[in-house]
């Protein structure tokens, strides 16, 4: 009977798979050791906001940040082979991108121009930088803008018993004795509830900061696409990627 040869055909080795967004970091450190880039924009997207706010906080500026973030993951790619899998590799990176951030942080420090050399500067525009009141700077401005809004938006959701009493008491400053008067309260009760009112703005400011901190610095969408394309380029250009 003739033989399957199907059947006797030799079983072929599985082929390497291929690290994805859900990989570990051994496995991607793997790949990017041999030069792939999937492994490397995997890294980056994985870590681009913690990066990001490393350097942030550092520099306290958003484009010295980005460009710090680039530099450390090119410094990163370099040293890749030095890096040790007992060590998790987000603590590994953020070592390096906030070295890279104090380094510049002292770099810029030593060219600091003097405030009194800066007002000698010839330009109209950098000596009213300097000699305009902080508090009328249109991103001050911007700022309490939002602010009022919201502070505007959580008064109105105090009881209608407490609103009134803080409305007049903080906001358009009467004394508690005229705010008595225009209400038809006891003194007392417009303290009491003036108080209260103002512990449940402060209780409500304070979870809008709780939530709101979570999105602090945020990193994603454009600016992660942006970032992670620019070091692609410039990984690609130093011959640290060489397959894809």
């Amino acid at each position: 009977m003739a033989t399957d040869s199907a059947a006797v055909r030799a079983p072929q080795a599985p082929a390497p798979s291929i690290a994805g967004a859900d990989a570990g970091d051994a496995e991607l450190v793997a790949h990017a050791l041999a030069g792939r880039r999937h492994a490397f924009e995997a890294i980056m997207r994985r870590h681009n906001q913690l990066l990001f706010r490393t350097a942030r906080a550092i520099l306290k500026n958003d484009a010295e940040a980005e460009e710090v973030v680039q530099d450390g993951y090119l410094q990163a790619w370099r040293a890749l082979g030095t890096f040790r899998a007992e060590a998790r590799l987000s603590t590994w990176l953020v070592r390096i991108v906030a070295n890279a951030a104090l380094a510049r942080l002292r770099r810029s420090h030593g060219q600091v121009i003097p405030l009194d050399a800066a007002m000698q500067i010839p330009d109209a525009q950098v000596q009213a930088h300097f000699t305009a009141d902080a508090d009328l700077q249109p991103e001050r401005t911007a700022m309490r803008e939002e602010l009022r809004q919201i502070l505007e938006e959580r008064i109105d959701r105090l009881p209608d018993i407490y609103r009134a009493v803080f409305v007049l008491r903080a906001v358009q400053e009467l004394s508690v004795a005229e705010v008595a008067h225009a209400l038809g309260l006891p003194e007392p009760t417009v303290r009491t509830r003036f108080f209260r009112a103002r512990s449940l703005l402060r209780e409500g400011l304070a979870s809008e900061i709780d939530l709101t901190l979570g999105q602090a610095f945020a990193f994603d969408g454009e600016r992660c696409d942006r970032l992670v394309e620019h070091t692609l380029r410039r990984a690609t250009h130093e011959g640290l990627i060489t397959a894809a």
